[in-house]
């Protein structure tokens, strides 16, 4: 159980760096009256996701130490 734990923490850890930079260059962004707005058209459910793995992952693998 523990080394799945290490795997799925290591899967959400890589995929939160990746979907998360991915996230964030997806934004516009346009100005009015001289203050910059940022938009975010990006799809957030792979970061989610992801973070979600992280930790199962990491209580899967705290728990396999006992």
């Amino acid at each position: 159980m523990k080394t799945v734990g290490i795997i799925l923490l290591v899967l959400g850890i890589i995929g939160t760096i990746m979907f998360g930079l991915q996230a964030i260059q997806d934004s516009e962004s346009f100005s009015i009256l001289g203050m910059d707005i940022a938009v975010s058209t990006a799809n957030w459910t792979p970061v989610i996701i992801s973070v979600a793995l992280l930790v199962i992952g990491l209580v899967m693998s705290a728990k396999g130490k006992k």
